[in-house]
């Protein structure tokens, strides 16, 4: 037995059963027994089993999963820092110098739950002194709140990513291989190991860079506003706002099937995505829809007059509705009445078609030609709202 690996009474201890437990489940095949060294992928799958046997699951039904592969992913888990629980929110709060309110104001905008406050580790309490920092430094807290749950649902939306990526094209391709479930463990654990030391680099640096755009970008539309529109009031900001989706999405999913039917939409918003200006960027995607958000209505109008024309023949035929006006800002998205306009508007657009308002006429440029629809009643609204065809003006 290697010197530097655990004994089996060491990892019994650890996941909180006997010795002889452990024996048998390694005797029986449960647990990887190489020559009885309890390597990482055996103390890995070894606290798996005894998560399932507290959970009510026969040792017949664990055989059957390990055999097939279905448990290998548990694994990866080890490889993550161990972070035990030692603090109350009382005693964090203590340690930071934040209340114990603002403790749990924290957690529950980060969208972690009342589980979570009842077991704080010391990475969690560190992560409390960076917000007392943060506070201390002058910050707003109603900014901070609102910036560590933009964090939380990014960062979890990218962990759950990981995981769902990492099981549908490596998990379920060796399950299907039929690749032995031991020799499938070492092999996404090797994999995994390699990987999650590069996750944190690689978003460090896209951070860096996005905050670098995003800055220029505030400065160039404070420069704009200043020579333009007056002042608005705290946490609002004027924009343009466009929607965009697939005119007859549905039909398509009946026509041709949900899979090629969501390749279409993939392709769509990969299009979207490659064409922006630099001040306009994708906020959220809804089934087949866009929403955009940018700062120049003039740029964003152009480019959904080109958009237009350079997928004249992409089938479903996109359709698109843009507005500009002031909309509240918060925790990283876009709300108000002029947002719920231009998500109307586009309803109201046609395949191929670019619809916009009064508003974004009066800041195109002459390069474009606008045909007046007319005053149309909007669902939801209850005056009219004057509506444009955008195109360019050779046409």
């Amino acid at each position: 037995m290697s010197g530097s690996s655990p004994s089996i009474a060491e990892v019994a201890r650890r996941i909180g059963v006997t010795a002889g437990t452990l024996r048998r489940w390694m005797s029986a095949g449960l647990v990887p027994a190489d020559d009885g060294e309890m390597t990482p992928t055996a103390i890995a799958h070894a606290r798996v089993v005894a998560r399932l046997r507290e959970r009510g699951h026969s040792l017949k039904e664990i055989q059957k999963a390990t055999e097939s592969g279905k448990l290998a992913f548990s694994y990866i888990e080890d490889l993550l820092p161990a972070t035990p629980d030692t603090f109350t929110v009382e005693q964090a709060a203590e340690e930071t110098g934040l209340e114990p309110a603002l403790v749990e104001r924290v957690f529950r905008a980060m969208g972690f739950g009342a589980p979570t406050l009842e077991h704080l580790s010391e990475d969690d309490v560190q992560l409390l002194r960076y917000t007392a920092a943060v506070l201390a430094a002058g910050f707003p807290l109603v900014a901070l709140l609102q910036l560590v749950r933009v964090y939380g649902q990014a960062l979890s939306q990218i962990a759950d990513a990981e995981v769902r990526l990492f099981h549908l094209y490596v998990h379920e391709p060796l399950m299907r291989d039929g690749i032995p479930g031991w020799e499938m463990a070492e092999e996404m654990e090797g994999l995994a190991r390699e990987l999650l030391p590069l996750a944190s680099p690689i978003m460090d640096h896209l951070h860096q860079r996005f905050l670098q755009h995003f800055i220029e970008q505030d400065v160039i539309g404070h420069m704009e506003a200043d020579l333009g529109e007056g002042p608005l009031d705290l946490g609002r900001l004027r924009v343009a706002i466009a929607f965009a989706d697939l005119a007859g999405y549905t039909r398509l999913t009946e026509e041709v099937g949900e899979e090629e039917a969501v390749s279409a939409v993939e392709r769509f918003v990969e299009d979207v995505e490659n064409t922006l200006p630099d001040d306009a960027r994708i906020i959220k995607t809804i089934g087949d829809e866009v929403m955009v958000v940018g700062s120049d209505p003039s740029a964003l109008v152009d480019w959904a007059v080109g958009f237009q024309q350079l997928h004249g023949e992409m089938r479903p035929m996109p359709r698109i509705g843009l507005h500009y006006g002031e909309v509240l800002y918060r925790d990283g998205d876009y709300y108000g009445r002029e947002v719920n306009l231009s998500a109307r508007v586009a309803a109201r657009s046609a395949g191929g078609e670019v619809l916009v308002t009064r508003s974004v006429v009066e800041q195109a440029g002459p390069h474009l030609e606008f045909q007046r629809i007319g005053e149309v009643r909007l669902k939801g609204f209850s005056e009219s709202t004057e509506l444009f065809i955008a195109r360019p003006v050779d046409d």
